[in-house]
């Protein structure tokens, strides 16, 4: 028999690890009750358990990400790593055992400061709250918005409720989690919200993008595999489906494109348009989702210094470039006002900035393929790169002779950024004007970042909050990047609400959130306009240096690995060898 004879006679159907993926299932749905009847104490004993795990496995697991990402060994980019892969981990493990250690009474809730933003609405600010945060993110502040019918009087009978039942009343459930083939932590961290806040068991399929993930995830959730509560599995599309439609599998959360979301929900060709004609999904199952958006950053005109700009254009340049731009959450349209004497200035600073950052490849599938659609769409498009070794950087100007719509409905997902400029005759004016083009122009809602001037926002005033709350996005982040929100566990990672399967635009739902809050409207988080320690010279005392999250950070491999070696043991003694290496960054 010959190999065509041999490929002919295989069908894709045969060669799924069914069996496999069935006893994989199987386990968890003979623990689903188990692991929902599990005593707090068990609970909080499996997240240290974690914890332990995953540190043996850091290095060799940040070591291989570096090397499949193509960052050069020994660049400090491979402090991406660290903080985006077992510092994140381990945080959600820190912050989840604080919310199940006091449960009784919701007294996590205790010294959660509350406040009333416009109209009443409520926000918890969830950050600062230890000591920690206050040495290490000093002057990083993180509040939860809610939705209208929460209030302070209701906020416990909000938060956390599946722990109102009783223990040996709780029933659980099987949930199918798509991995992400980006971030190494967005994986575990919705398999752990999955886990701990909606008390279902978790099959996740990883991403073929980085599969190479499943020993180390293995390793570090070993915890969870042993009881039962998770199994981990590998595959292609084939394997996807035959999970999504598995008979028992009760619910789905994919992070991804919207594009696998409505294959999911409606199918494809002509299937999926009938279905949705009819209203009819092809899958019924309860469906949570992450799908990214075509992100924007807004910077207001205010009396920056040249110092400012610099700093400003390196926060940019990281919105752009960590991770290569492969992040839902990187900045694709950065939204400058037309009436700025220091615009030119900014702009012609942030060139040379993605142009000077550490040099990369571009890792992920398809990506030349996009940057070619927008050099095709956008022929005077500025690129940023002077090396074919180099990922290719390129920047678009958005004008009246050359915009269309593929710079702001389309998700690029590469290393490009698009300049759109907005009139106004005061800073208010254009921020109310910049907003309302994100709000109408703009596909999707999952992240969008405001950098202003602390004499700006003091202009504005009492007027500030009712700005952001036009501004429709599930993270807002000011003089901080959106990607912090991420990886501040505390607060709800996901999009605006009020997306529908019909139009998923960036999602359903929330994942993290490790106060179990319900009834999230959006997360708000906030950093220092300048670093540690020029803005002493401004009358600033926050202690945060240039975050090590910075591409531009020279020391982000040694913050990476001494902040994950801290989340794993926190102490006193680790503080000032991060901080001075901080300083050095």
């Amino acid at each position: 028999m010959n190999a065509s004879t041999v490929e002919a006679k295989t069908r894709p159907e045969d060669l799924l690890p069914k069996e496999e993926l069935d006893k994989s299932i199987a386990r968890l749905s003979e623990n689903k009750d188990r692991w929902a009847q599990l005593p707090v104490d068990d609970r909080i004993e499996l997240l240290e358990q974690i914890k332990h795990c995953a540190m043996e496995v850091a290095e060799d697991w940040v070591e291989t990400a570096t090397r499949e990402k193509q960052i050069p060994s020994g660049s400090p980019l491979s402090g991406e790593e660290w903080i985006s892969g077992p510092y994140t981990l381990m945080s959600a493990c820190n912050a989840l055992m604080v919310t199940l250690g006091q449960l009784d009474g919701k007294g996590f809730l205790e010294d959660l400061p509350v406040r009333s933003v416009r109209d009443g609405q409520l926000a918890v600010r969830v950050v600062p709250r230890s000591v920690w945060d206050h040495l290490l993110l000093s002057g990083v502040k993180a509040d939860m918005w809610m939705k209208e019918n929460v209030t302070a009087d209701n906020l416990r009978q909000s938060t956390a409720s599946i722990y109102d039942v009783p223990a040996e009343s709780r029933s659980g459930s099987v949930s199918l989690v798509l991995g992400a083939g980006n971030i190494a932590a967005i994986a575990p961290l919705d398999c752990m919200h999955k886990l701990f806040t909606e008390n279902a068991v978790v099959l996740l399929k990883l991403n073929p993008v980085n599969d190479y993930l499943g020993k180390f995830l293995r390793a570090a959730l070993k915890p969870l595999i042993d009881f039962g509560a998770l199994q981990i599995v590998t595959g292609g599309a084939d394997v996807g489906e035959y999970l999504c439609n598995h008979p028992d599998v009760e619910s789905i959360h994919i992070t991804g494109a919207g594009s696998s979301h409505d294959a999911i929900v409606w199918g494809v060709g002509a299937t999926a348009d009938e279905n949705r004609k009819a209203n009819v999904p092809r899958n019924t199952r309860r469906i949570t989702s992450e799908l990214g958006a075509v992100c924007p950053t807004i910077v207001v005109p205010g009396p920056w210094t040249n110092a400012d700009i610099r700093f400003q254009a390196e926060q940019v340049a990281t919105q752009k470039l960590h991770n290569s731009g492969f992040n839902c959450v990187a900045c694709q349209v950065l939204v400058m006002p037309e009436q700025w004497s220091k615009g030119d200035q900014f702009s012609d600073v942030l060139v040379d900035t993605l142009k000077d950052a550490p040099k990369r490849g571009l890792y992920y599938p398809g990506a030349e393929e996009r940057i070619d659609e927008f050099l095709s769409a956008y022929p005077d498009a500025q690129a940023c790169s002077e090396s074919d070794t180099d990922a290719r950087r390129v920047v678009v100007a958005l004008n009246g002779t050359v915009e269309n719509e593929l710079a702001q409905q389309k998700e690029v997902f590469a290393p490009v950024l698009s300049i759109k400029r907005i009139g106004g005759d005061t800073a208010e004016e254009f921020l109310r004007n910049a907003v309302t083009y994100c709000n109408e122009n703009l596909h999707g809602t999952l992240g969008a970042n405001i950098i202003i001037h602390p004499a700006t926002r003091r202009e504005i005033g009492e007027k500030w909050n009712e700005v952001i709350a036009e501004l429709k996005y599930g993270c807002i982040g000011v003089n901080a990047w959106t990607g912090l929100g991420f990886l501040t566990v505390q607060t709800a990672w996901g999009a605006f609400p009020g997306h529908t399967l019909d139009d998923v635009q960036s999602g359903i739902g929330f994942v993290h959130n490790t106060y179990m809050f319900e009834g999230v409207e959006r997360t708000v988080i906030e950093a220092p306009f300048r670093p540690f320690p020029r803005n002493l010279l401004h009358g600033s005392v926050t202690l945060l240096p240039k975050p090590p999250w910075f591409v531009t950070n020279r020391k982000a491999d040694k913050l990476g690995r001494l902040l994950t070696r801290f989340q794993y043991k926190p102490g006193f003694l680790k503080i000032p060898r991060i901080f001075w290496n901080a300083l050095l960054g």
